[in-house]
């Protein structure tokens, strides 16, 4: 199975505190720690891991932390041939602060990944394809037009999109917060759509009627950070393998859960062996 993931690719510098602040509080005490990731270059690792062979379309800086931003998707052999670099752009960077719990908060300075335009992207995209939303709108919107074959779009971080890139979607993955911004409109084509419910699992629908349900199997939570994208490239996975809905969602977020319980985005990112032992 070969997937393209059109997306964005960060380096995570990560904060893990003893709580998370509340607005205008300094909180001391957290321990520093870079990671790969971006939501793109995250859902691309989750995937290849999982059994797919991985195409990856995305922007990164012509500086140092771009090495380090590609370096876990480069052992893993995901493809980057479509990863341009930027010569203007740095690199994108998340800030991300941890709490005990796994509970996180994320501020994202895009970088290069603003500059990921639709000139980048080939002609025709004949593989299933995962999309979210830290790249401009106008490169996720031509992406889905080029489309052939399986769409998978992660309305995240949620804002407006047209309703052709809806009604297009074969797939659409958010979180609560998400759906509840998009409300009736992700039901508006025939496509499935499926909601996580963080802890509770998640239910996939298809035209406004629940279809199936799962809950992911109990974990000690460390990182929540990456566990959504992991979810992701793990349902795309499973449907294009061919498990029906509820299987597929129960492969989903066991491998979410198992994400949560290692701090890091792209690190935590298991291997099909250890979603199955999950299971």
């Amino acid at each position: 199975m070969r997937i393209t993931v059109v997306g964005s690719i960060n380096l995570d510098f990560v904060a893990s505190a003893p709580k998370l602040p509340r607005a205008g509080e300094t909180v001391t005490g957290a321990e520093l720690a870079r990671h790969p990731g971006g939501k793109g270059a995250n859902q691309a690792l989750a995937a290849q891991r999982l059994g797919a062979e991985v195409f990856l379309i995305g922007r990164v800086g012509r500086d140092a932390m771009a090495e380090e931003a590609l370096a876990l998707l480069l052992a893993d052999d995901v493809d980057a041939g479509g990863v341009v670099a930027d010569a203007e752009a740095p690199t994108g960077v998340a800030l991300i602060a941890v709490a005990p719990d796994g509970e996180n908060q994320i501020v994202v300075a895009a970088g290069a990944n603003h500059s990921a335009f639709p000139e980048q992207l080939p002609q025709r995209i004949e593989t299933p394809l995962i999309l979210q939303l830290e790249l401009p709108i106008e490169t996720v919107e031509a992406a889905v037009g080029r489309a052939t074959d399986f769409v998978c779009v992660n309305l995240a971080p949620a804002q407006p999109v047209s309703d052709q890139l809806l009604r297009r979607a074969d797939l659409i993955v958010v979180n609560e917060t998400e759906a509840a911004f998009y409300g009736d409109l992700l039901h508006h084509g025939g496509g499935r759509v499926v909601v996580t419910l963080g802890a509770a699992g998640a239910v996939m629908y298809q035209r406004g009627a629940e279809i199936a349900r799962a809950a992911p199997p109990r974990v000690r939570a460390v990182d929540a950070t990456g566990a959504g994208d992991c979810f992701v490239g793990a349902i795309c996975v499973a449907l294009l393998e061919g498990m029906e809905p509820e299987a597929a969602l129960r492969f989903a977020c066991a491998a979410g859960a198992v994400a949560a319980t290692r701090p890091g985005a792209q690190p935590s990112m298991p291997t099909r062996d250890e979603v199955e032992e999950r299971l």
